[in-house]
């Protein structure tokens, strides 16, 4: 079995996830957050979950808002309401090439992702219906977040796990916990030298050259 994150592995989110953290923490604290300063977060690790690092940015640029509220904003900029469109129908799939209909004739494949499961189902539901996936693992079927392993160790239960792709610390570590190997989806200033991955790639594309 192969398990993949979602976020910046199958789906391009700069639109949706990241655009939503820009929204919400516009419209408390008027400033205008820059790309690479939630990269940069992200890179750290710990910042998996878009909500802290939303009320951590309001925090940041001085305004102290209850986190419910921030989640509720985001939420609101991300599904939208009263009929406007949420940012999440910006959402790509990565996959350009039909790679992983290729290699789920061989693979099984599972997702491990940050995403609550509902939201990962929204999105796998409008772009890969033609995918057999076995397991979806979002952040509210764990007791853990990541980087802690427990999702792929429920995984790991009931299927041999070959790989995880992740585009994070975050994913390297839980992979790294659970003796599965990584593979690196290298994202702009990522450093996973230390997790030493079994393959480093630039894109899904490129899944075929290393399997």
């Amino acid at each position: 079995m192969i398990v993949f994150d979602m976020d910046g592995v199958l789906v391009e989110v700069k639109e949706s996830y990241r655009e939503s953290i820009r929204a919400t923490v516009l419209h408390f604290t008027g400033k205008d957050v820059p790309h690479d300063l939630i990269q940069h977060y992200k890179n750290q690790g710990g910042w998996n979950n878009d909500w802290k690092l939303s009320h951590e940015l309001c925090s940041v640029y001085g305004k102290e808002v209850a986190y419910e509220t921030v989640v509720e904003t985001f939420n609101r900029y991300f599904f939208g309401v009263d009929g406007t469109p949420g940012l999440i129908e910006r959402e790509k799939w990565i996959d350009t090439t039909g790679v992983l209909k290729r290699l789920n004739q061989r693979y099984d494949f599972a997702i491990f992702t940050g995403r609550l499961n509902a939201e990962a189902q929204i999105t796998l539901r409008r772009f890969a219906g033609d995918l057999n996936i076995t397991a979806v693992i979002g952040d509210d079927n764990v007791t853990q977040s990541k980087p802690h392993p427990e999702g792929l160790l429920k995984l790991m239960e009931q299927h041999q796990v070959v790989y995880y792709l992740g585009d994070t610390v975050d994913d390297a570590k839980a992979s790294k916990a659970a003796h599965v190997p990584f593979i690196a989806i290298t994202a702009p200033g990522g450093n996973f030298a230390a997790f030493s991955p079994a393959h480093f790639l630039t894109s899904i594309n490129e899944l075929e050259t290393v399997l």
